[in-house]
């Protein structure tokens, strides 16, 4: 599903007069998705991440570094965590996401910037943790309102390589 979800959020974008890198490696890191669009004031640039499941995730981020350490809890834990253990989680997170020092410095090459991070997700179990990753300064939007927007045909580019792709995702929405 993720990767479905890249593609189609990879449409998205490019209906809007973004051009899009996917899938890129740095080593172990790995970018979702980059997007540039010029605009009469200069570049658009925007970082995107994909957390997409057909369940809903447990959590998105891990238990914190510190916690696994003193605790032995695996990295994915979903046992409820405290909102202070949480939002540490999510600052680490975003440091691996976003601001990875390879992932910036690629980013400062393609495009001087700045460059927005975004979060899309489709099914989540905290909406809490969503709300914490927002208050860092992450734009998060949801994967079935970008699917609606791919419906609606008002975007600016009526269509592109994803465009099969999205009126199949659209076709299954409407079977249901």
């Amino acid at each position: 599903m993720a990767l479905l979800a890249e593609e189609i959020v990879q449409e998205w974008l490019n209906r809007q007069g973004y051009f899009t890198i996917r899938g890129i490696k740095l080593g172990v890191h790995e970018i979702d998705l980059l997007a540039i669009r010029p605009t009469a004031t200069g570049l658009e640039c925007r970082h995107l991440e994909v957390q997409a499941s057909m369940r809903p995730v447990s959590y998105i981020t891990r238990v914190p570094v510190a916690v696994q350490k003193a605790t032995g809890r695996s990295p994915s834990s979903s046992k409820t965590r405290a909102d202070d253990e949480l939002l540490v989680g999510v600052r680490e997170w975003i440091e691996k996401k976003f601001d990875h020092e390879v992932k910036v410095r690629l980013r400062n090459k393609l495009a001087p910037g700045p460059w927005s991070r975004e979060l899309v997700v489709h099914k989540v179990r905290h909406a809490h943790e969503l709300s914490l990753i927002e208050q860092q300064g992450i734009n998060v939007h949801q994967l079935a309102r970008i699917v609606g927007e791919l419906k609606g045909n008002q975007l600016m580019v009526e269509g592109a390589a994803g465009m099969h792709l999205s009126e199949l995702v659209a076709l299954a929405a409407e079977a249901k």
